[in-house]
């Protein structure tokens, strides 16, 4: 089967028609970033090991020095152009997203799904192992054509005034772009973060477009009570658990009740901003306590600074506050059928033992992965691209 020939959806109404898109930040903008950077007013901090309650300043202020005189926004952007993206026009919103062809004989259509705090540009290291194996010692039979969308209200599917939508609308919206838009009848899905969200409830809503599911995250119920019978794997799972509900869901309660007030700061400060998202890097990294074990000051930078001069910030926290106010996008007592696969990276946030996660998923592969955290994308690309394209390659032959 030819790329071409894979099987699409038939014809309904007339779908939208995606414009292709190509990044261009003003240079104006870039001068005012660089304006606001000077001007940064520094808090002092606590008498204590730096990080003890938050981002250490002498951190962050090498990073925004960095930022400032050193980093070069237009590196990022051509990479960025080098991909073939588009924006259409779903869910009330202009949807940008990659649509990158792959090189094989048969490329199976892949819906890759980023998080919070990302965003496409996690994926610069995956995309070409996934689209291109064959030029990084893979077989060419597993290449996969990759769409990889900005989520609604995150950087380029961001518009100031526009719909917010939870990870239930956004499944929709997903669904509808791979199979009414881009013509792929059936397709596999990866997601980590809000990503695997996404996927977990496209498997719930559209189990019928899905061939299978990759995840780096469950989306588990976050219940910490003890229960009976628990397993030593499943008592250590929860006692884990507790700690996080209890010490690192702050940013979750503000961005999930009060995500207006923390964008003003957010939107007018980039350094807060790199503040904000370079904790998270740090801390749900597998970096031992410094981010740039793993990720270059550029990689990061490239991020925050996606997030800064798309102003969407603010809008990214939506689905932190449709989680809080709406009941779990995997409704009570159902288990996703959709085969399964979870890569299991030691320092990911939370860690289910598989006892627990066969409860909600048809779980078929489960990967203990030596080292890497919830940034998997950009922290072990290798890894997870060969546990993807390991997982989905039997589904290849399936119609």
């Amino acid at each position: 089967m030819t790329q071409s020939a894979w099987p699409t959806a038939p014809a309904q109404d007339p779908p939208p028609v995606p414009i292709p898109f190509r990044l261009r930040v003003p240079d104006a903008d870039l001068d005012e970033l660089k304006a606001r950077l000077a001007r940064t007013r520094w808090p002092d901090e606590a008498p204590d090991s730096p990080w003890a309650y938050g981002t250490s300043v002498d951190w962050l202020r090498s990073l925004v020095d960095y930022w400032r005189s050193g980093f070069d926004w237009r590196t990022h952007e051509a990479a960025l152009n080098a991909w073939p993206q588009f924006k259409v026009p779903l869910g009330g919103i202009d949807l940008h997203f990659l649509h990158v062809p792959g090189k094989g004989p048969a490329p199976l259509p892949l819906l890759l799904s980023h998080g919070w705090p990302g965003s496409v540009l996690e994926f610069m290291k995956l995309i070409p192992m996934l689209t291109d194996p064959a030029s990084h010692g893979a077989d060419p039979a597993d290449a996969f054509t990759v769409v990889a969308p900005s989520l609604p209200g995150f950087c380029l599917s961001f518009a100031p005034g526009q719909p917010r939508l939870g990870c239930e609308a956004i499944a929709d919206v997903f669904a509808q772009l791979m199979t009414e838009v881009l013509g792929y009848r059936s397709f596999v899905a990866q997601g980590g973060d809000w990503g695997a969200f996404i996927t977990s409830r496209l498997a719930v809503s559209h189990p019928e477009r899905l061939l299978g599911i990759h995840l780096n995250l469950l989306a588990l119920r976050r219940d910490p009570t003890p229960v009976a019978n628990a397993s030593a794997a499943e008592q250590q799972y929860l006692r884990e658990l507790a700690i996080f509900l209890a010490e690192e869901t702050g940013y979750q309660a503000i961005q999930g009740t009060r995500p207006q007030t923390l964008a003003f700061g957010l939107t007018d400060s980039p350094a807060g901003l790199a503040a904000w998202i370079g904790e998270k890097f740090r801390a749900w990294s597998d970096c031992g306590g410094d981010p740039f074990r793993v990720f270059s000051r550029d990689e990061l930078l490239a991020n925050i600074s996606l997030y800064w001069l798309t102003g969407a910030i603010g809008s990214s926290f939506w689905p932190y506050y449709s989680r809080a106010h709406n009941p779990w996008p995997i409704p009570a007592g159902q288990r996703i059928e959709v085969p399964t696969a979870y890569a299991a990276f030691p320092r990911e946030i939370l860690r289910p033992p598989r006892s627990l996660a066969e409860q909600t998923y048809n779980i078929q592969r489960w990967t203990e992965m030596p080292r890497g955290g919830h940034f998997a994308a950009l922290e072990q690309p290798d890894a997870l691209a060969r546990d993807i394209r390991t997982f989905f390659r039997p589904m290849r032959s399936r119609d």
